[in-house]
């Protein structure tokens, strides 16, 4: 009993953090992903209310990601608004089944580098996309194109042709999150967010600013159950790619999360495999909601874990208060400008971006930097999935590369003598053109006596080219060709 009022002491304050810090964020994301901004409120709830209950991890909180709205985005734009539930409720059945079948340890395999840059392409697509939301401007579809318009959107700046107002009001709200953690220690008990967004609505009140708001309405209203017209977006290709980016970045973001929020406290540590279906059980009931995707947020997690919280009681009253907030209050999004959501969205954004990391590579691993700019490069220029995949396959062909290290020697023992060939390492097909090249470039005739004693791994094209040089090179003497130890044949 005493226990449990010991963890109620510290949840019931921290589970108020959380919430304050999840209803800029909920929507937020929401409103940049062109969604209705009450979807973003039902994801929370959600998260809180459902996820919160389940097992895995006991303290990250789990709500609409920044890191998905680029993609959320872009199946908006190409599927429609009623087929985003089925995309949703698609991509939590496949967690699902990943959770069941112990895949979730795996996403810890992944390259640090890739989930570098598949955060710092997120980060800047975010970034962009609210620079021209900010502006009154309808952003480019591409991040190509993004990167391409900023010269006439800085003309548009200078010009005084931008939302002028809209977008000093933006930045106001980056410097005032960036400075947030100077000020003094009471003022900082507010969470930045909640305090960028409250002095915001309270400057377009006063001063009467005609600024773009958010559009409320009810939060039943905002329930949309899948349709058979949604159903559709799931049965071509290009649906079921985008189902699997959703599940495998909401997967990957969510137990990168939890592996992160695990060194940040001494409590239990996270079960990735129960956290993964829980994660799946959330998103599939979101989906039937017809809210967006939701991962476990680092941000939320950060919070709840620095205020406090020892239990799963924390983050599911979290819910409790987004739900109540919705339901009591909806009026209230009403008076929040869009201004100050796009400068929240371009701090998180800028978070997002490793600059330690990147600054930590370049001093000592600038084939994973490698790695990381062109994920992010590719992620930029292309989507969010194909960009990761390109950032895996090119850390793949690294860590190959690496690893295929083939080191040979060649002695020359004299006039009449044979020539010593050692060879050391790992002989695969990625070293096959020097290996050749060596043994081609050896005189026809000459004794060879070749000792592979110091190989690690020979593979298959190796061995088999091994023999065919040594058949050429013997043709007119099988003396010729001395192994050590005989080189069998496969």
């Amino acid at each position: 009993m005493r226990r449990a009022f010991v963890h109620w002491r510290h949840d019931l304050p921290a589970s108020l953090v959380v919430f304050l810090v999840a209803v800029p964020l909920c929507v937020g994301v929401a409103v940049a992903s062109g969604v209705p901004a009450e979807r973003g409120l039902v994801t929370g709830i959600v998260g809180g209310l459902v996820v919160g209950l389940l097992p895995g991890s006991s303290l990250q909180v789990s709500g609409p990601a920044a890191g998905l709205t680029v993609l959320v985005f872009d199946a908006v734009q190409r599927f429609g608004l009623e087929s985003l539930g089925v995309l949703v409720l698609a991509a939590g059945l496949l967690q699902v089944a990943m959770g069941l079948l112990r895949t979730g340890r795996w996403f810890r395999a992944i390259s640090l580098s890739v989930v570098h840059g598949m955060l710092a392409g997120i980060g800047l697509i975010l970034i962009l996309g609210q620079l021209y939301a900010v502006s009154g401007r309808t952003a480019p579809g591409s991040g190509g194109g993004k990167i391409a318009g900023l010269p006439g959107l800085l003309g548009d700046w200078f010009t005084g042709r931008a939302a002028t107002t809209a977008l000093l009001m933006g930045a106001a709200t980056v410097v005032l999150l960036t400075l947030w953690k100077k000020l003094p220690g009471p003022v900082r008990a507010v969470p930045a967010p909640l305090a960028a967004v409250a002095l915001a609505a309270a400057a377009t009140a006063v001063f009467g600013l005609d600024v773009p708001r958010v559009r409320v309405d009810g939060l039943l209203d905002a329930v949309a159950l899948p349709t058979r017209d949604g159903l559709a977006a799931v049965t071509g290709l290009a649906g079921l790619g985008t189902v699997l980016a959703f599940a495998l970045i909401a997967s990957a973001e969510s137990l990168f999360s939890a592996a992160a929020v695990d060194r940040m406290h001494h409590g239990p540590r996270t079960d990735y495999d129960r956290e993964l279906t829980a994660q799946g059980i959330g998103n599939t009931l979101s989906g039937l909601l017809g809210a967006l995707p939701l991962t476990a947020v680092i941000v939320r997690s950060a919070a709840n874990v620095q205020a406090g919280a020892r239990s799963k009681t924390a983050r599911v009253l979290h819910g409790l208060w987004l739900l109540l907030f919705a339901a009591l209050l909806p009026a209230v999004l009403g008076l929040i400008p869009l201004a100050v959501l796009g400068g929240v969205l371009v701090h998180a954004g800028a978070k997002l971006i490793p600059v330690a990391p990147t600054v930590t590579l370049w001093r000592g691993h600038r084939g994973e930097l490698a790695v990381m700019a062109v994920t992010t490069a590719a992620i930029v220029f292309t989507t969010l999935f194909e960009g990761v995949l390109v950032g895996v396959a090119l850390a793949v062909a690294k860590s190959a590369w690496q690893t295929s290290q083939l080191h040979i020697d060649l002695t020359d023992t004299g006039p009449g003598g044979p020539l010593r060939i050692s060879l050391s390492g790992n002989a695969t097909f990625l070293r096959l053109p020097r290996l050749l090249d060596t043994l081609e470039a050896l005189p026809a005739g000459r004794a060879v006596e070749l000792d592979w004693t110091g190989l690690r791994h020979l593979d298959h094209a190796c061995h088999t080219a091994l023999h065919t040089w040594a058949a050429r090179h013997s043709a007119h003497d099988p003396t010729t060709v001395s192994w050590e130890p005989p080189l069998s044949v496969t």
